[in-house]
């Protein structure tokens, strides 16, 4: 895959504020664990393997486990989720892909006993920062960071 641009030098004012939004939503508070869940989660609907490879780092860094990383994309049919994360995981689904799913009511009914409405309003930006880095990523083919196996290995 070649790069069809580095976005960060022909604009890095308008990348910057991509990246100090990200910052601040970061800093909303909702807990680390959840939030690289969420940008899995997105970035594996999305196809967008930097994010994924990016956020599964971030995810085992906070001291997620291997196992809850490998089975998210089956995250309904795992007891390894927490009735919070499935709530925001089906949110996150549901506003990833928003041209099918038009944001479902039971989605959002099922984040109302786990999210304080503030939550729910900060959960919904970090789902949007998230889709919009995919992309970024995918729409100016960004080089991923891992190099690919050599032929040899």
């Amino acid at each position: 895959m070649k790069p069809r641009m580095n976005a960060f030098a022909v604009a890095p004012d308008a990348l910057n504020l991509m990246v100090d939004f990200s910052k601040k939503v970061e800093a909303l508070g909702l807990e680390p664990s959840l939030r690289e869940l969420v940008k899995i989660r997105s970035s594996q609907i999305n196809g967008c393997a930097f994010c994924i490879h990016l956020h599964t780092r971030a995810a085992r860094a906070q001291g997620e486990t291997e196992e809850r990383i490998f089975l998210l994309n089956g995250w309904r049919e795992s007891p390894l989720y927490t009735e919070r994360e499935r709530a925001a995981l089906g949110w996150t689904e549901a506003l990833t892909l928003l041209s099918t799913t038009h944001a479902p009511d039971e989605d959002y009914a099922a984040l109302e006993p786990h999210f304080t409405p503030e939550e729910i309003v900060k959960l919904t930006l970090l789902i949007g920062l998230i889709n919009t880095a995919n992309r970024l990523v995918l729409g100016f083919r960004m080089v991923h960071p891992v190099s690919p196996r050599s032929e040899a290995a």
